[in-house]
Parts: structure tokens; C-alpha cells; sequence
């Protein structure tokens, strides 16, 4: 299995373990996953993560136990694997972005079971660099449906359904603490 981490940065020779910077409430026993850890995220989900860092959004897929009646209300005709919502106002960084996804090998990293999100206690070398410049079209070769709203907010409600949903950087976009 392979495994990535994806940065703006293209000089990285190795990562080192470090707190996350916005600690998240964890369930009894699980309080180390706010402490010092490299991340990473396996092949399949790795279309998170085709986004500027602080770019909000929210990804859907469906599951296996996904209803009908939420496929039809959430996920309306589309035949892509997963659906990503941005704000319209990050439409331009996005286009302008560069990334730099780097390949890590799975030996160090445990599986959360959580959206195919890897941690690994200890340091981690590459093992290859891929420049990727056209995010959008990255994300469409990983058959994911990029839709602009004007504000994620209207999403809010997609928890409550049967279907996956993946909000990250929220804290971003506009009227989501309101």
C-alpha cells in the first residue's frame, strides 16, 4: 500500500513527528492523536487532500449502507466516486495552486480506520516527490465532481445522512462558526 502527504512545500527530505495545531476532542484513550505524529492519507482518499491547506471543503461519497433516498437528495445523478464542494471565493486559489505529494511507505503507520487517514510516532522519509499543478484536473482524473457553491454552510446537514462526509478547514469558510 501506498501511502501520501501533501504539501506546498517541495523540499521536504523528511517529516518529523508534531502536534496537530488545532487539538480535536478524542475519544477515551485516543488523546495521543493530538500529539506528535506524521499523517497520511492512503490512495483512495488522497483527493482530500488535492486542495490549497486552508482551502474549506466537504467530501461526500457514498457508502455501502448509503439510502436511496440520501443518494438522491445529496448526490442527485452524478456517476464520479465522490463529490467535492468548494466556496466559490477559493475557485482562484485553487486553480493557482501547487502541491507537492509525497509518496511514504506504509511500514511506520498505523491505520486509523477513519478515512483512510495513517499515523506514524516516528520520523518518516520520502520516498518520492510528485509535482502537481493543475489541482482541479488532478481531481477529476481521480473521478471526483468539483462543485463551486457560493457557502458551504447549506452543507451542514449532510452529517445527518447515510452518505460519507470529510469537512476539512471549516473553521475557513464563510458563516460556518456562525
Amino acid at each position: 500500500m501506498q501511502l501520501f502527504h501533501f504539501s506546498d512545500d517541495p523540499a521536504i527530505s523528511r517529516f518529523e513527528p508534531r502536534p496537530v495545531r488545532t487539538p480535536s476532542p478524542r475519544p477515551p484513550g485516543r488523546d495521543w492523536l493530538n500529539g506528535p505524529l506524521v499523517w497520511a492519507i492512503d490512495e483512495a482518499h488522497q483527493p482530500m487532500y488535492l486542495f490549497p491547506r486552508d482551502c474549506p471543503r466537504i467530501l461526500l461519497w457514498p457508502l455501502a449502507t448509503t439510502s436511496a433516498e440520501d443518494r438522491a437528495a445529496w448526490w442527485g445523478q452524478s456517476r464520479a466516486r465522490m463529490l467535492a464542494y468548494v466556496e466559490q471565493g477559493w475557485l482562484a486559489a485553487l486553480g493557482g495552486a501547487r502541491l507537492h505529494r509525497y509518496e511514504l511507505s506504509a511500514e511506520p503507520f498505523e491505520c486509523l480506520d477513519d478515512a483512510g487517514m495513517w499515523v506514524s510516532r516516528q520520523a518518516v522519509t520520502p520516498s518520492a516527490m510528485v509535482a502537481v499543478a493543475d489541482l482541479p484536473a488532478a481531481l477529476a482524473a481521480c473521478d471526483v465532481e468539483l462543485r463551486v457553491v457560493d457557502s458551504l454552510v447549506p452543507l451542514r446537514g449532510v452529517w445527518r445522512s447515510s452518505l460519507h462526509a470529510s469537512g476539512i478547514r471549516l473553521r475557513n469558510a464563510v458563516g460556518w462558526e456562525a
